[in-house]
């Protein structure tokens, strides 16, 4: 389920949720919706997984370095 990936995601990289949708789909509200019953479209949830994993990906280049 999407809404646990990300909430998983916020607690691990301690981000609000109004910012994680900012950054991953220009919605401060993505998150809130998700958690009153939202749905998202199929491209979407892609989105938001491939951003969550660029995102990790990034971080792991950046301590590496």
């Amino acid at each position: 389920m999407l809404i646990r990936s990300i909430e998983k995601f916020l607690r691990a990289h301690d981000i609000a949720a109004t910012k994680f949708g900012r950054l991953a789909v220009q919605d401060p509200r993505f998150v809130f919706d998700l958690r009153n019953g939202r749905e998202p479209r199929a491209d979407t949830e892609a989105r938001i997984r491939a951003f969550m994993a660029g995102y990790q990906a990034a971080l792991e280049t950046a301590h590496a370095a």
